[in-house]
């Protein structure tokens, strides 16, 4: 009987630090999405993109599917904008001078938001043109 309610009390303290560490993430990343709005323009747009995106993938979509495609397609874009701008922060810190490989691995970082940009792109255009064909 003892050890039952040992189990049970440990139970409810693991779960009380994994709810503890998940509201700390939650903060840590609010924190750092309100620092981004307001320092990175790309960052700005982007959220300023997804918020027009919200109620357009509403109309375009023609599906949950569609419209997790559109969406999703938006934060991976965004996602990998704070990357690259974790990546360019790290970088000018540890190395504020200009150099060669520094600037790889920037270019690198914008590539990759590139390709994001693009997929993004062609999943809006399909969205459009069915829903267009829809319309007709």
């Amino acid at each position: 009987m003892h050890s039952n309610v040992l189990e049970k009390n440990e139970i409810r303290f693991a779960r009380g630090r994994i709810l503890n560490r998940l509201i700390l993430a939650f903060q840590n990343s609010k924190r750092a999405l309100v620092r981004a709005y307001q320092t990175e323009p790309a960052v700005r747009q982007e959220l300023i993109l997804l918020a027009i995106g919200l109620p357009l993938a509403v109309v375009l979509s023609s599906g949950l599917w569609m419209f997790a495609f559109l969406i999703g397609s938006l934060l991976i874009v965004l996602a990998v904008e704070l990357l690259n701008t974790a990546v360019e922060k790290l970088c000018d810190q540890l190395h504020p001078d200009r150099h060669e490989l520094i600037g790889y691995v920037k270019d690198l970082g914008s590539a990759a938001v590139l390709m994001t940009l693009l997929l993004a792109g062609m999943v809006w255009l399909i969205a459009i043109a069915q829903w267009i064909d829809r319309t007709i």
